[in-house]
């Protein structure tokens, strides 16, 4: 089954901190993981492919086209981002891995990419929280599909702040 991008690159670069010179096949792979990752987790297996059929079909509308409009694109626009950070700076080729530079620049230092990596962090549990409290409002008959899960599929989580794991 094919599965929609729920944001463009333009979405992308719009709204974050990515220059528009970057090369779409550096990031879109981060954009899947993010959807496959943190988005079906919080909207569930039957809501998120419901949105994902309707983006393919071109049929998105409605409750549902707000909802991706306001809640979910920047959701997946700001988790896209805290996956891609750290595979920003490096390049993998067929001759190993490596960091290109440019003449007049210098490399970020670890802590300077966990900085930004933590803000982003914080702006996607945002706007997931936006997208929480939203939901928890809506009946079953606004988006059945939310509340439709069963067997292996994954039910939504309802809470947005995990803060590692405690022993």
């Amino acid at each position: 089954m094919a599965q929609a991008l729920f944001i463009t690159r333009n979405d992308l670069v719009k709204y974050t901190a990515i220059n528009g010179n970057v090369d779409t096949d550096k990031f879109i792979q981060f954009v899947k993981i993010a959807q496959d990752i943190h988005i079906q987790n919080y909207l569930g297996t039957d809501l998120f492919n419901k949105i994902s059929n309707d983006i393919i079909s071109d049929s998105l509308s409605g409750d549902y086209l707000t909802l991706v409009n306001t809640y979910v694109k920047p959701m997946v626009i700001h988790w896209a981002m805290v996956e891609y950070l750290p595979f920003a700076s490096y390049t993998i080729a067929n001759k190993g891995i490596y960091k290109p530079s440019a003449e007049n620049a210098t490399v970020a230092d670890a802590n300077e990419i966990d900085f930004l990596l933590k803000k982003s962090r914080n702006l996607a549990q945002y706007y997931t929280d936006r997208f929480i409290n939203h939901m928890s409002y809506r009946t079953s008959s606004t988006f059945p599909e939310y509340y439709s899960n069963t067997n292996e599929d994954v039910y939504p989580d309802k809470n947005a702040n995990f803060e590692g794991w405690v022993l």
